[in-house]
This record gives C-alpha cells, sequence and structure tokens, in this order.
C-alpha cells in the first residue's frame, strides 16, 4: 500500500471530521448550551420544591417530617431548613429559566446541592456531579445571549 495514498486519505478524513465538529460548535454555541442547561437543573430543583408544598407555598407537614428525620441539618433548626429550602428550590430555578442574576442562582443551588451530598445524601454523588456540572457551566458562562442578564448587561 502507497503510504502517500493512505496519508491522503486520513487528512481527508480528518477534513471532513474537522469540517463536522466546526458545524456542530456553530450549531451549539454557548448561548443554547447555556439556555439548555438553565433550563435543565432549574426543572430538577423546581420539580423537587414542588413536592415539599400544598398549593402556591403552604409547606405541608410532610415536608417539615422530613427535615426533621431523613434531611436533619447540623446547626440549623428543621422548621428553618425546610422553609430555606423550599423557597430556594422555587425562587432560584425561577430566575434561571428567566437568565436574570443566572450566576448567583447558578451559586446558591451550587451550595444547597453540596449541603444535600455532604449531610443527606452523601451515596448519591453521581447524581449531584451531574447537577455540579450544569451549575458550574452557568457560574462560568453566565445566563448566554437569550436572558435577562444579557437583556440588562448584567455579567
Amino acid at each position: 500500500m502507497d503510504i502517500t495514498h493512505s496519508t491522503d486519505a486520513s487528512s481527508g478524513l480528518r477534513q471532513r471530521w474537522n469540517r463536522l465538529a466546526a458545524a456542530l460548535q456553530r450549531l451549539l454555541c454557548d448561548s443554547f448550551l447555556c439556555l439548555v442547561a438553565r433550563f435543565g437543573i432549574a426543572s430538577i430543583f423546581f420539580l423537587s420544591g414542588r413536592t415539599k408544598v400544598d398549593g402556591l407555598l403552604n409547606i405541608t407537614p410532610s415536608t417539615y417530617a422530613l427535615f426533621e428525620s431523613d434531611y436533619a441539618l447540623p446547626l440549623v433548626s428543621p422548621w428553618l431548613a425546610a422553609h430555606l429550602a423550599t423557597y430556594a428550590e422555587h425562587l432560584f430555578p425561577l430566575l434561571l429559566v428567566l437568565g436574570l442574576f443566572t450566576r448567583l442562582s447558578a451559586l446558591a443551588l451550587l451550595g444547597m446541592t453540596c449541603v444535600i451530598e455532604i449531610f443527606v445524601y452523601p451515596d448519591a454523588w453521581p447524581t449531584h456531579l451531574s447537577w455540579a456540572g450544569l451549575l458550574l457551566l452557568l457560574i462560568g458562562r453566565g445566563a448566554g445571549a437569550i436572558s435577562l442578564d444579557r437583556l440588562l448587561r448584567l455579567r
């Protein structure tokens, strides 16, 4: 087999691959990736928050019971922890969907993820790592072009 023919074939394959990669990079721009990350992580936390309430924001008795037993945290009363977690799981996802104060909201949810990992479900690190990956992207890159942050020129 001729070595120059082999090199030309691999060079042509490399060029096609690089063109495909460039097209995918243009298609999946940072703004689109950040939008998907915002909606994805917001849905996880918001749906969790909805399980803690009855109606708009009426915290259920079972939520208080969970924070007294399964979700017990050191140095924080179960009553306070239930309120803080429930309100955080509603407020910060809403801000992420709007793309408003995105870095602050992602940082708050990353802190919550760390608390959950350390004190509540330490064996669930694969799930929490996937959450952290999305949150770290938003902390590092911000909300992207499709956001109120961009409209209001907030970094």
